[in-house]
Order: C-alpha cells, then structure tokens, then sequence
C-alpha cells in the first residue's frame, strides 16, 4: 500500500464568503457573551461578542475613510495588545489585505517587507520598530475607529487575497506567503481533528496577541464556534499561567512546549479541575513531555503538525490520539502524502511529507514568487520539506527536515537569513548557523564563526540585535579557526554541532 491519507473532501467553501464575517457569524446571537477575556493579575478585561464585532466592524470603516481601498495591503506592527486582532479582522472585513507581523522585527527586517509589499499603509504601535512610510495609522487613530459606524462586510470570491504572512526561507529571504479568505474555512477540520472545540468551551493561549498560533488557535478559531478566548495579559509569567487557569476555569490550554516545560520543571502537581486537555504546536513535542504533562495534570496533551502555507493539517485529539512516537494522523478532509522522488513511498518508508494541492487551507503561493510556488510543488503535491513516515492507519511519524531550517521557539528561521545578517561583522571571513540542543527538549541558535581572531561576543551579541529580531539571534557564539567545508568549499552546516558540544564539555 502507497502513503496516502485520503478520507474524502471537506466541504467547499459557500460563496460569496468573506473570512471575518466567517469569525464573526455567531456574534449576533451571542452578542452578550464574553468572547475574549484579557488576564490580569486580580482582574480581567472583557470582550463580549457584541462589542467585538462592533469595534472589528468599525474599524473596518475607519480604514476604508482613510483612503485605502479593498484590495490594498497594510503592513502590521503592533504589539501584543488587543489591538492586533480587531486590527487584523477590522481590515479583512472590509477587504483590505492585513500583514501581520512579529514586533520583535528590526526596522531593517521591517523595511525589506515594505520594499516587497509596497503597502498603502501601515497600522503602527510607537513601540514597535518601524521605517518611515507616507501613510502611518497609529494606535490612537485605530482606536477612535471603533466607534464608527459598521463597515459592510465585504463579501467576495473566496478565491481572493485575503492575508499574507511571512516565513523565513531556505533561500535566507523571509518571504511572503498569500493566503485567500478560504483558509479560515479550512481550518474548521481542526475543530474535531485537533482540538474538539465546542461552543462552551474557554481556550486559554499562552502565546502573545501578534503571534499567529495565537491568532488562530487561540482567537479567530474559538470566536468561529461561539466560545470564549482567554488571553494572558502582556508580561505574564509562565510561572502564573497555572494559577490563571485554574482562577478562569480554562477547559482547553494552548501553547508552544517551551510553556509546558516551563509549567513541568518544579515536578509539582498541577490542579486544574477545569482543564480538558491541552494542544501544543509550533515545535516538536517529545514523548517525555507529553508523558511528563499528563502524569502531573491528568490531561492529554494534543500535538499539531503544520506550516504558514498550510497552517496545522496532522494532528492528535481526544477521539484519536497519537500512538508511540507519532504526531497523530491527517485530519478528516485532508489529502496527505508521503513522497519519495518518483511519487508515493510504501507505508513505512521515509519521504517528504506532502499535501494535496486541493486542500482548501493551502496557501495561494508566495507573493510575486511564482517560480519559487511552483518550486515547492511535484505534480499535485504541495512538500513541506519535513520526512516522515505514514503508518497503514494514517499516523505519520516526524523524522525532520530534509534541509538546514531551524526552530527557535516555535518560529522556524533560515541559517541563511542569520548568516546573512552576521558576515557584515569586521572581523568574520566565514559563519555558520545551526540550532543545538543544549537539554533534552531545548534548542538555540548557536552561531560558528573564522577569522583572524576571536571576537568579544558581547559585541557580536550587540550587532546580532541591531539586525535581527530577538527570536533569530544566536544565543552562542563558537570561534572556530577553520570551518567545517567540502571539496567544493562549502559550508558543511551539519558538522557544526560537533564543536559546540566540544567547547561546551
């Protein structure tokens, strides 16, 4: 039997659709319900459904009395702060193509987006880093917007552009990936295949507002079923987020596995009676940590496969739970493969995990990047470049990737992008960069480096950060007095690990 999980199509997407009014259909009748709570230390601010739609909605019309036109692309830099996602679904409303963005980007990183985007305007957090544009809307401006009269949601071919986000690249440019409004149809296959989401349920997300698991997972997804969103509070220390579930009576928990090691490290039990079980995303989970959450807090711990084309498409859940080392199986509705170079491999074989370029979530491809879309593609398979295996039930085992890509915190970065940044440093004639595991279940990014001399790191730690945003930059630095390179002169990436783990000893 060949590697492929095909268990019939989801349904098509309705048309004429539009992804917020998608999000926000049940706000009518819900209008009194809480649909996001933002925690504080002793209170917390409500959102209810009907003062949501009503701020996305007039936001929305603020927008378009701006003078940016559906269609047009806003690039976002703001903060962990509500503001992201009524932002986010305010100009989706009304058409408008928002690009969310991590506040950790430089103002370099920010000003090759705006080179490559060339937005009508961009929505801006004074905080945030940002370069010079004609058309900068700040926090005091969106807000006055909501007040304004509600915008018509702008309903269209579900087909169309209706977000972008960017992904770090194996060609060490970030690049932007395009997304049509369908996506957010796409995603209810989640619902049952990874959360087992329902209208009563209170889904706590550790992450930040302006990250984009949190966006999904942790808002527009709750908001899509009628259930309320527990947001922590900006600053909040993992340390409290127990306590916060517990005060709130969250039923289902998100975050990334760096939080559940955090929670885990006391070895103390956990009480939360309130608590289904939780969902981890945006890096591997290991064995040890699921087996080690469970144990302490009674709950399963549910893990999601995915990418920014394609969002989470292989999953564990209640009803089907992962089995040994595996990340669960496709969801209902998705066409997954894995590939081999001449096609589908035999059940257990090793290939490249692929999907089907029908799946209503897959990305639109990459903005003014046809070659590099269709560079992606074999035949009618989308490749993630993750290898794994499929077993005859549909669960697929991870076995990493098939190229040189990092994860660092959840956010998958390109050794070439922070190569790039560093060989400007004087001094460096040739760099390196890889993540190591430093303890089970840790990763950083390590940066090797040759030249004449060693260089004091605290200055290599002070230009990383003027080029890079904080999840990118290199934790360690490694003088090496020649690098690791093959007949040809190149750089062997891999065998750098090796001299981290001798000068760490």
């Amino acid at each position: 039997m060949l590697s492929i999980f095909d268990k019939g199509a989801f349904a098509p997407c309705p048309a004429p659709f539009n992804m917020a009014a998608h999000v926000l259909a049940r706000a009518p009748e819900l209008s009194d319900k809480v649909a996001l709570s933002v925690l504080g230390p002793a209170r917390s601010t409500d959102w209810t459904y009907g003062a949501l739609e009503s701020a996305v909605r007039g936001t929305g019309t603020g927008l378009l009395q701006a003078g940016i036109e559906p269609g047009d692309i806003v690039l976002m830099r703001l903060g962990n702060t509500v503001d992201f996602p009524i932002a986010y679904l305010g100009a989706i409303a009304a058409g408008i193509v928002p690009v969310p963005t991590s506040s950790q980007l430089t103002e370099g990183e920010t000003q090759k987006m705006v080179d490559d985007l060339k937005p009508a305007a961009i929505l801006l957090d004074p905080e945030v880093a940002c370069p010079p544009h004609p058309n900068r809307i700040t926090l005091d401006g969106l807000r006055a917007m909501r007040d304004l009269p509600p915008c018509a949601y702008a309903m269209g071919d579900p087909e169309r552009l209706g977000y972008i986000v960017y992904t770090s690249g194996t060609s060490g440019n970030p690049r932007a990936v395009a997304h049509a409004h369908r996506a957010i149809w796409a995603r209810q296959m989640m619902h049952d295949g990874w959360y087992a989401l329902r209208e009563d349920d209170r889904l706590l997300h550790a992450g930040a507002f302006n990250w984009t698991y949190t966006l999904g997972t942790g808002l527009m997804d709750p908001w899509t079923v009628g259930a309320t969103a527990l947001i922590p509070e900006p600053g909040t220390d993992p340390a409290h987020l127990p306590l916060r579930l517990r005060h709130h009576k969250a039923s289902i928990f998100a975050a990334a596995p760096g939080v559940y090691r955090k929670f885990l490290k006391d070895d103390m039990p956990l009480n939360l009676p309130d608590l289904r079980h939780g969902l981890s995303a945006g890096e591997k989970l290991s064995p040890s940590l699921s087996a080690a959450w469970t144990s302490t807090t009674g709950c399963g711990l549910y893990e999601a496969y995915g990418m920014s084309e394609c969002s989470t498409f292989i999953s564990s859940s209640p009803d089907n739970p992962a089995r040994g080392q595996a990340l669960g199986q496709p969801q209902q509705g998705r066409k997954v493969a894995i590939l081999g170079p001449d096609g589908p491999v035999d059940q257990g074989a090793p290939g490249t995990i692929a999907i089907h370029r029908s799946d209503p979530g897959l990305m639109l491809g990459y903005l003014n990047a046809p070659e590099e879309t269709e560079a992606r593609m074999q035949g009618d398979w989308f490749l993630t470049g993750d290898q794994g295996a499929m077993a005859a039930d549909g669960q697929i085992t991870y076995l990493g990737r098939d190229d040189d890509m990092m994860n660092a915190g959840g956010y998958r970065v390109s050794p070439l992008e922070v190569e790039a940044a560093l060989t400007g440093f004087p001094g460096i004639e040739m760099v390196g960069v890889t993540d190591v595991e430093i303890k089970q279940d840790t990763r950083i990014i390590v940066a090797f480096y040759a030249g004449p001399a060693q260089i004091d790191e605290q200055a290599l730690r002070d230009f990383a950060e003027q080029k890079l945003a904080r999840y990118k930059q290199p934790r360690a630095f490694v003088y090496l007095p020649e690098m690791p390179t093959g007949a040809n002169g190149k750089l062997l990436r891999r065998a750098l690990k090796p001299y981290f783990e001798s000068t760490a000893s």
